[in-house]
């Protein structure tokens, strides 16, 4: 993936400065934060563990020390873990938001925890969207200006004229609940059942004893379905998504099913060491804005590992995406078992 240096490039930032990274710690202003900060601190309001793990890795090698000076919270908890008027400058690459919601978000986040003065720099391109965010932030802050433009990128920046305290979306300090159900709906269809993911529920066999894993979670729909039907078996649900995890927890406490857990984890990595009957995934196949298979790739590589003698692995895709030679390269045969002219569902055993 191509990295955009506008940002780090264009940002201005003072020695002891508060800087706060709204969902964007893979972008390098990160680490350029982290060399010109020698007295301030960097928050990264991050969602994506995976991105979040490589950002504290890079600070580490930079500056053992300085990365003390970072702390985390997760992207749709800050303003209700987080005290307002703290921050004296925020940055967002719209590359790495999931949705307009995000975005939004991600302004009302800045409003809250600028201090009088504080600069908010947004990085983007035309076609995601950065004219109608700095729209957005003209209206939130009474001020917009753009500072850099590059291969079709800018940088727009508002400030901070008076101190405009964003209630928490939450309504309490340490909820988070609210935040993470608004944002995962807006991203997975409002939580209703998409076309590939019916697909594949009607496709699926599920013993009654099964221990199934479920790579890249969303919203926990797909794990759901599995942990009613495999009852004296169990079901772990992971996702990289924090936002993800904390709503799917939520769901899951409503149905009262107790057979499942829940765990933050880039693909299948916190549980490669397991072994289960039944792998599924819904793999995502945009990774900072662009087409790639990267992802469902390394999940089906994953799905190989951990599946025990005779286990099976389903995935959902859109028609024109070639999974197939990957799957015959880690499990020797695959075969299609439902589909339509948009999706197929794929399964392979392993022997």
């Amino acid at each position: 993936m191509l990295h955009s240096h506008l940002l780090s490039d264009t940002v201005q930032l003072a020695i002891d400065n508060q800087v706060l990274i709204l969902n964007s710690a893979a972008d390098p202003v990160v680490p350029v934060a982290a060399q010109r900060l020698s007295a301030g601190t960097i928050t990264l309001a991050e969602d994506n563990i995976a991105a979040l793990q490589s950002a504290q890795a890079a600070l580490i090698r930079i500056d053992s020390v300085g990365a003390k000076r970072m702390q985390h919270v997760a992207f749709h908890q800050y303003t209700s873990r987080c005290p307002p008027a703290t921050m004296d400058v925020a940055v967002m690459d719209l590359l790495y938001q999931a949705g307009n919601a995000w975005v939004m978000y991600g302004l009302q986040v800045a409003a809250y925890a600028l201090k009088a003065g504080g600069r908010l720099y947004v990085v983007g391109a035309k076609d995601r969207g950065v004219l109608s965010v700095a729209k957005r932030m003209q209206a939130q802050f009474g001020n917009v200006e753009t500072l850099a433009i590059s291969k079709g990128q800018r940088v727009v920046c508002s400030i901070q004229t008076q101190q405009n305290v964003v209630v928490p979306l939450a309504g309490t300090r340490g909820g988070g609940m609210a935040e993470a159900s608004s944002l995962i709906s807006a991203v997975f269809a409002s939580g209703k059942l998409d076309e590939g993911t019916r697909l594949l529920l009607g496709a699926l066999e599920v013993h009654v004893t099964d221990e199934a894993l479920d790579i890249g979670c969303g919203a926990g729909f797909i794990g759901m379905h599995i942990a009613g039907l495999a009852n004296k078996g169990s079901v772990t649900m992971v996702d990289a998504s924090l936002a993800a995890v904390d709503a799917t927890q939520g769901m899951i406490g409503q149905s009262g099913l107790t057979n499942i857990r829940v765990l933050a984890s880039d693909g299948a990595q916190a549980v490669l060491s397991e072994r289960f009957d039944l792998v599924v995934t819904n793999p995502p196949f945009h990774l900072g804005g662009m087409q790639t298979t990267e992802t469902a790739e390394r999940f089906i590589r994953e799905a190989a590992q951990v599946l025990r003698r005779r286990g099976r692995f389903y995935v959902v895709a859109n028609r024109f995406l070639k999974y197939e030679p990957m799957m015959r390269g880690c499990f020797g045969t695959v075969e299609e078992v439902a589909g339509n002219t948009r999706y197929k569902v794929l399964r392979c055993i392993r022997f």
